[in-house]
């Protein structure tokens, strides 16, 4: 199976980061796609589509470029009892890889 372009990816709207909405979030990986890639590119940045895991690129038929680096973010998990009640939140670090820095993986 032929993988998808990256235009492909990011307009299909069946393909998306476990992006939660956090403004917070949202400007801290902005700040380093920043510093990376310049201001310009920041306007690009669409965390529900364009920056993901390194497992979600994978799937995707994609890796990292060699000497990328990945975005450092937070996600909070919830943690929930028996009933499904929610009794603790804890925050876990997770790298993501923004569309530039990924390259279709050769088949051998």
């Amino acid at each position: 199976m032929k993988a998808l372009s990256i235009k492909e990816i990011l307009e299909d709207d069946s393909i998306t980061s476990n992006y939660q909405g956090s403004e917070k979030t949202k400007e801290m990986v902005e700040e380093q796609i920043r510093k990376i890639y310049g201001d310009s590119e920041v306007k690009n940045y669409n965390p529900y589509k364009n920056a993901l895991t390194f497992a979600s690129w994978i799937r995707l038929g994609y890796r990292p470029k060699k000497g990328s680096k990945a975005l450092k973010s937070i996600t909070y998990v919830e943690k929930k009892d028996a009933q499904g009640n929610v009794i603790e939140k804890y925050p876990r670090k997770i790298n993501l890889f923004y569309y530039r820095a990924v390259e279709p993986i050769k088949a051998n």
